[in-house]
């Protein structure tokens, strides 16, 4: 759990609605550019993960303890998360978006070693409560981060002042981003410091074989899992089903508060008041997905939360500065000086991204717990990693789809109806993954047969 709290800060406050927002609305030359460039980080690290990961877990089952390998990436994950300090309006977006793929593939792969751990320590019945719950404090921790970002570090380039109505801390200066930079390096080191309980305190696996013989062996580990995982029909499915779902997931959480900075213009402080919203509905909905989860099984609670993110996308494309459901309702211009979120469109989208807050962490910490359910403790390593994959494999898809219908409509569209275009892509994979889990049997229904 610990682990959880100390990885979220980096998706909720760098990934989602701070610093990502930032490199749309200011690092970036316009809106669709920066769309286009952060859709890009997501495909590549995309690529890296799906990559990486089943070699990674093949290769961690046979040499043993999963501790080291997370600490190796957390340095990873650090060093980039310091450089993006220097990412300053008009500075180089390569650099930028280098920087941000190291830190994505760098935490991704550490989240596969902590998941690999979780049914050794947990019995069946409570995997999927635990996970759900984790997830939740995960989300504590990132807006918590969020919060005190808000309330202390980024200032709006209009006024200078943060949330609380305070000069930025440590002198940042607004009009250079340098509120939204300076998250990057301190989510560094809330993760370093919050990491330290699962280092210290969680059993790990003993040793096994040397690392340099697990490699020689993990290519064949790798081949006989792709072998195996054919024979295991309701693992199969779902692990493919999850493959489409995920995709649109991980497109909408990294694009959703960027998308929103680009339609309506928001500074940092209302793109990170969007965040806390959301999370605060995020908690909660954790804790009682847990409770649906232990009565009614993952897959309840995957299928409510598709349908729930599904609706949300197509409300968020359906909003327009100054309508929503596609032109049906509009609004007058908000009266000068009515502060934020002062427009109905921009209230209409938060409505939306309430569902978003509802679905985005169950779907996520109960899929963890179907797969945790479905494997034992000796494979969990590969079947993680190949978990990672199979929800990687086609995760440069969803980006690279919203980057080039983003980019393809920018020649003939506004910006702003541009990126409406672009997001729209991702409804396919909700409605493709929901076909899919209805006709997939779950943990329980495969444990009853």
């Amino acid at each position: 759990m610990a682990f959880d709290f100390a990885a979220q800060p980096f998706f909720t406050v760098v990934l989602t609605f701070v610093f990502g927002p930032y490199f749309v609305s200011q690092l970036a030359p316009d809106p669709a550019t920066g769309q286009a460039w952060w859709g890009l980080s997501a495909a590549i690290a995309g690529v890296l993960v799906a990559v990486g990961s089943p070699f990674l877990g093949a290769v961690a089952d046979r040499a043993g303890p999963r501790k080291p390998w997370i600490g190796g990436f957390a340095a990873f994950k650090i060093a980039a998360l310091c450089l993006l300090w220097f990412s300053a309006p008009g500075s180089s977006l390569f650099v930028a978006t280098l920087f941000i793929v190291v830190a994505t593939a760098a935490a991704e792969f550490s989240i596969v070693f902590n998941d690999a751990m979780i049914p050794r320590l947990l019995k069946n019945e409570e995997i999927g409560r635990i996970s759900n719950i984790a997830w939740g404090l995960g989300y504590a921790g990132g807006i918590v981060f969020l919060i005190a970002a808000l309330a202390f570090l980024a200032g709006s380039k209009d006024t200078g002042l943060t949330l609380l109505g305070l000069p930025p801390a440590f002198g940042l200066d607004p009009a250079a981003g340098e509120g939204a930079r300076a998250t990057a390096p301190l989510a560094a080191l809330w993760y370093l410091v919050f990491i330290l309980p699962m280092f210290f305190l969680t059993p790990d696996r003993p040793k096994g074989e040397r690392v340099s013989a697990a490699m020689r062996q993990g290519l064949g580990d790798l081949a006989a899992t792709f072998r195996e995982i054919r024979t295991r029909r309701p693992l199969f499915q779902f692990l493919l089903a999850r493959m489409i779902y995920q995709d649109g997931v991980n497109a909408l959480i990294v694009l959703g508060g960027s998308f929103a900075a680009g339609m309506f213009g928001w500074t940092l402080i209302q793109s990170g008041l969007f965040g806390i919203i959301l999370n605060v509905v995020a908690i909660p909905s954790c804790f009682v997905a847990g409770m649906l989860d232990r009565r009614f099984g993952s897959k309840a609670v995957v299928v409510m939360a598709i349908l729930s993110l599904s609706i949300a996308t197509i409300g968020i494309i359906s909003t327009s500065p100054d309508a929503t459901l596609f032109g049906l309702l509009g609004f007058d211009p908000p009266a000068e000086g009515r502060g934020v979120f002062a427009s109905g469109a921009e209230r209409s989208y938060i409505v939306f991204g309430l569902l978003i807050g509802l679905a985005f962490g169950p779907i996520q910490a109960s899929s963890r717990s179907w797969m945790a359910k479905s494997v034992t403790p000796e494979e969990a390593g590969r079947y993680f990693g190949f978990y990672a994959f199979i929800g990687r494999a086609t995760s440069f898809l969803a980006p690279a789809v919203v980057a080039g219908a983003t980019q393809v409509a920018a020649g003939s569209f506004h910006p702003v109806t541009a990126s409406r275009i672009g997001m729209a892509s991702l409804i396919a994979f909700f409605v493709v993954g929901l076909v899919l889990v209805l006709r997939t049997r779950g943990p329980r229904e495969t444990r009853q047969a």
